[in-house]
């Protein structure tokens, strides 16, 4: 498009010439490598794919591009899904072939049912099997060289006997044997209307990632530097762009508030209903909702570093991984193959020396339902297809699952150690009581206390200043102000000397003697004992009141414990804080173990000690320091609102960041479990029925003969089945 010099946002001279731009992000990128922008008659190059395929059974098959697993032959999927990636290509050929076999399959049955012209059966069911179901035995064929075998090399084998055994049947004239391409095509047919159907159901294993690509908006309004305001594609936006955010519509990327404010519905993140109000200097959320009203950002985390990119990409490597239990359906899958080719040559023999006339005949029939009704897909697909819906409905709930491995064990999980500040409590001080001593009212309390503490950096003196502000308090003007490291602050406040500081500091400064002190120092004690901080606030000398500050509980805390307990779960707080302050916490939510006053190195010791013991331990924390622990336990649970190290070494990250997500945690991790081992049952049951079945082993009791037809719509049943079962998983309920 030509952008005329009165209409342009930006310009560039390059080589003498001036080139004008729609806006400065056109510009920047033609800046950058003008040579791709102007080699005149240059064709480009078709786009080569970025994506990283992988095999949905064998996750570490993995490829630039759309590819067949050489393990399995089943179709490479993108590692990530996209939101707007189209329809699948695969699936669009697997669906024209299918009623390409379908249509031809019907004259076959009715010609062959007839015994009429075997030269046109012949040639319809070429187009059936060597056109339709090409892809069919080319997988088959791919399995044979590759030596890994699989469900084709069955589907190849039974498949290909039935005809070329027709095939030569009919030139072979004199022999007047009969042809069986109806069984060739219409189990062609059938195969692939098993794959249409799979790979439909598949597609919607990944529902819960376009979910939440679908939450991040196409453009953005960038606010330029001269107050306009203009539309660009997402990806251009740039940390620290100033971007406009309107009534109603989807945040662009993470960012602080700049100007202005309104209501943010963050329950894509946090799962709660009640929309979080946001003023400047509050945070939001790339994907959220913005509410009423209309606010400026700046840009802090753009592209692949927001939040819910961090959370798709998280999403998709753990769907990906695999479960200790997937090691069973290995072991029987690697012999598997080779143990139904045994068993359908086994059949042949039986049947072809004991069987009813035609022996030949019968006895090809049998093998065939034999190799098409064992297919071992379905024994393949019931773990990852169970896991990758799992951790997708994990995800839409705030559950983020690292690695399948951790959500097989927390189901075995019987004890949950946590740490205490920002786990169990909020993680920011606030103030909690105020004690006014002889003739000073609480308010001249706080604020002096507030006063003095507006000059000190300590996440205490944050938390009365912050109380003081609350409350509309005026401060005092200060001057002279001491901090003493350990101790307290002290200042002048119109000539009056302020003191605040902990008992030990007054000691030092001679009030312990005071009359009023006494009474003072017993209420300090009673306010340690339910877990408060306590200040002593002095005016000229004499012991003016308390100021006591806690970490509040979290509100959902006590609901979570009293969850686990009931289930049987030890529940353990481990903190380096006082014993003290520990105890009064634990006591409020009813904890009976407490391990206080342990050094961030000490806390992954504690961890195997427990598991010395026998016990199944998961460790819950936020910081830095529970890092270690967290990475020794089981099952490490970061919380969401914590440090990216504690996210880094846990399995499992908890992004509403309350305990409540451990109970949700399990919750999953029951149902999924659950679904694995339906599907592995329904595997293997069908498997351990269908062969016998197929080899005729009713025959000599019922009369009863399964044909290949049959035998290849129940093995496409089987596949489906497992698929359909795993996709319940969006349906669970977890809390």
């Amino acid at each position: 498009m030509r952008v005329l010099p009165e209409t342009a946002a930006a310009q560039f001279s390059y080589n003498g010439k001036t080139y004008y731009f729609c806006n400065p992000r056109c510009r920047d990128r033609f800046q950058s490598n003008p040579e791709s922008f102007l080699s005149p008659g240059s064709k480009p190059e078709p786009p080569k794919s970025d994506t990283i395929y992988v095999c949905p059974m064998h996750p570490e098959v993995r490829q630039m591009g759309p590819g067949i697993c050489p393990k399995c032959g089943m179709a490479l999927e993108p590692e990530i899904a996209k939101a707007d990636e189209g329809p699948n290509p695969e699936l669009l050929d697997m669906t024209q072939r299918f009623w390409i076999a379908a249509v031809v399959s019907v004259p076959v049955m009715v010609f062959g049912m007839l015994e009429i012209v075997p030269v046109l059966q012949l040639f319809l069911a070429s187009v059936a099997v060597l056109y339709a179901g090409q892809p069919l035995l080319q997988r088959g064929w791919n399995s044979v060289v590759n030596r890994s075998p699989n469900m084709f090399t069955l589907i190849g084998i039974g498949i290909g006997t039935a005809y070329v055994y027709s095939a030569v049947a009919v030139f072979a004239t004199a022999s007047q044997l009969p042809v069986y391409f109806e069984a060739a095509s219409v189990i062609t047919a059938l195969v692939l209307l098993g794959q249409v159907l799979e790979l439909r159901a598949r597609s919607r294993t990944g529902s819960a990632i376009k979910s939440l690509l679908g939450l991040a908006p196409k453009t953005a309004h960038h606010v330029t530097a001269g107050g306009g305001e203009m539309d660009e594609p997402l990806e251009l936006v740039k940390v620290g762009d100033e971007l406009r955010v309107r009534s109603g519509e989807k945040i662009p990327v993470d960012g602080i508030v700049s100007s202005g404010s309104s209501t943010v519905d963050e329950s894509m993140i946090s799962g709660e209903p009640i929309p979080v109000e946001k003023y400047p200097g509050a945070a939001v959320v790339g994907g959220t909702i913005n509410g009423n009203g209309t606010f400026t950002m700046r840009a802090e985390r753009v592209g692949r570093d927001t939040i819910l990119a961090q959370i798709v990409h998280m999403v998709g490597q753990a769907q990906r991984s695999r479960a200790p239990i997937q090691r069973l359906a290995d072991v029987v899958s690697g012999w598997f193959v080779p143990a139904v080719i045994g068993a359908a040559a086994i059949t042949f023999a039986i049947w072809a020396v004991a069987g009813p006339q035609p022996r030949f005949t019968t006895a090809l029939l049998n093998a065939v339902a034999v190799l098409i009704i064992a297919c071992p897909c379905a024994l393949g697909l019931a773990t990852p297809m169970s896991i990758m819906v799992g951790i997708g409905r994990g995800a839409t709930s705030g559950v983020l699952i690292k690695n399948a491995e951790s959500l097989e064990i927390l189901e075995k999980v019987d004890t949950i150690v946590v740490d205490k500040t920002g786990t169990l409590t909020e993680g920011k001080p606030a103030l909690a009581a105020i004690v006014a001593l002889a003739e000073f009212p609480e308010a001249e309390v706080l604020r002096l206390a507030a006063s003095v503490e507006r000059g000190s950096e300590h996440p205490l003196a944050a938390a009365i200043v912050q109380a003081a502000s609350a409350r509309g308090l005026a401060f005092a003007k200060v001057t002279g102000f001491q901090s003493k490291t350990g101790r307290g602050v002290s200042a002048s406040i119109d000539g009056r000397v302020v003191v605040l500081g902990n008992q030990r500091f007054m000691d030092e400064l001679g009030l312990g003697s005071n009359s009023a002190f006494d009474g003072a120092s017993g209420r300090a004690e009673q306010l340690r004992r339910e877990g408060q901080s306590v200040m002593f606030v002095a005016l000229d000398g004499k012991v003016a009141g308390l100021i006591g500050v806690a970490d509040p509980i979290k509100a959902s805390a006590r609901e979570a414990i009293g969850a686990l307990r009931r289930e049987g779960i030890q529940v353990i707080m481990l903190t380096g804080d006082s014993r003290t302050t520990a105890e009064a916490v634990a006591r409020q939510l009813g904890l009976d173990d407490v391990r206080a006053e342990v050094l961030p190195d000490q806390k992954g010791k504690v961890i195997q000690e427990l598991q010395k013991k026998g016990h199944i331990v998961a460790m819950a924390g936020d910081g830095v320091n529970d890092a270690p622990a967290l990475a020794q336990a089981q099952v490490g649970i970061a919380m969401g609102s914590g440090t990216d190290v504690a996210m880094e070494s846990a399995g499992i990250t908890l992004l509403r960041g309350d305990l409540r997500g451990i109970c949700r945690a399990r919750a999953l991790s029951r149902a999924t479990m659950k679904n694995i081992r339906q599907n592995l049952f329904l595997a293997f049951v069908y498997n351990t029925l269908g062969v016998p079945i197929a080899a005729g082993v009713l025959y000599p009791f019922f009369g009863i003969l399964l044909s290949p037809m049959i035998a290849s719509a129940a093995m496409t049943f089987s596949s489906v089945s497992v698929i359909t079962n795993a996709l319940r998983l969006r349906r669970a309920t977890l809390m």
